[in-house]
């Protein structure tokens, strides 16, 4: 199959999960209900959309310093303007197909920085993988503060995944999923050795030699500090942004920086299950605030303004980005020859 359609189809699929999640979720409120979700819509305080903006916007200034850190031991330096640039405008990517803006964003600097696109590649999987294990410390943390809330929905949650028809927890579902899983992880092997003088195999094991280079640079950092820090500041911004945006609706202002955390964890689940968390987001974080005896109705409108506010600060950064990106790059060279 075409790759273009093939990207097509799994946007299509992704989006349609998305809006299927709308939907429903619209169709959970009563319709008695819908003048309490309307009206926690409505009344929200949209002035709070100001410091979530300048609170994610630093986040995503952060994620670039962090992303220059990675390529430092491999000898590259670029700038944090076109680092910045390349970070927004892969965001910006990521909301039309699902992933295209990693790719983006390693071409944009291989183009402007001259930094192999292949080798980026391998800091991405490092910083996915930091992403993960802060995600997994985030629901730790949430665990803790809000035991029997996380722990119920968890569960609920992860139940509702392995169950079979009957409702009782599935063991094969569990095995089928392993078992295909290491029958193609084996499958793939014996093809690229089998067809390793072929120019795709070649190029194949060309990005993963970059992702491994990429993977080795954490070993081989030498700004540690710089690193952590700016992992850290990620998603502690994260969690403030969440706690503001809480703030925004009458049902949730009151809400404390625990139930911030527990809303972040699950509604970041939302934002990997859907392009650009659509229908997802707002869907987990309502459910979350369903636990914390926020009503559906009123936790659903909050996540939809805290989605909204994300998706506004990606469109808004991001188009300034894609047009300032060759306007500044074009101004150096002419400073340059100059």
């Amino acid at each position: 199959m075409n790759k273009k359609i093939s990207n097509a189809l799994k946007y299509l699929i992704f989006l349609g999960i998305g809006i299927f999640l709308v939907w429903w979720s619209l169709r959970q409120i009563p319709t008695d209900k819908w003048a309490e979700f309307k009206e926690a819509l409505l009344s929200a305080n949209f002035w709070l959309l100001i410091p979530v903006f300048l609170i994610l916007s630093t986040s995503h200034v952060l994620r670039a310093i962090r992303w220059r850190t990675l390529m430092r031991p491999m000898g590259y330096n670029p700038s944090l303007l076109n680092t910045f640039f390349a970070v927004m405008i892969g965001y910006l990517a990521n909301l039309a197909v699902p992933r295209l803006g990693e790719v983006l964003k390693c071409t944009i600097l291989a183009k402007y920085e001259n930094v192999p696109a292949e080798k980026l590649v391998g800091t991405i999987v490092v910083e996915r993988a930091t992403d993960i294990l802060c995600l997994g410390v985030v629901f730790l943390i949430a665990f803790v503060a809000q035991y029997a809330i996380v722990s119920e929905y968890a569960r609920q949650v992860i139940f509702g995944l392995l169950a079979n028809k009957g409702g009782h927890f599935s063991i094969p579902k569990v095995i089928t999923g392993v078992a295909i899983l290491v029958i193609a992880v084996v499958i793939a092997r014996k093809l690229l050795r089998k067809y390793a003088h072929l120019s795709i195999v070649i190029g194949i094991q060309k990005i993963v030699n970059g992702i491994w280079e990429g993977l080795s640079s954490i070993k081989n950092l030498q700004e540690k500090g710089t690193f952590v820090v700016c992992t850290i500041g990620i998603w502690a911004l994260y969690i403030a942004g969440t706690w503001v945006g809480l703030m925004a609706t009458s049902g949730t202002a009151n809400l404390g920086p625990g139930v911030a955390i527990s809303a972040l964890a699950f509604a970041s689940i939302g934002m990997i299950a859907t392009p650009g968390g659509i229908g997802a987001y707002a869907f987990f974080l309502a459910k979350v605030l369903e636990k914390n005896n926020v009503s559906f109705e009123v936790g659903y409108a909050n996540g939809t303004l805290q989605w909204f506010a994300q998706f506004l600060i990606v469109v808004i950064v991001g188009f300034i980005c894609l047009g300032l990106l060759p306007w500044h790059n074009k101004k150096i060279r002419t400073h340059e020859i100059k």
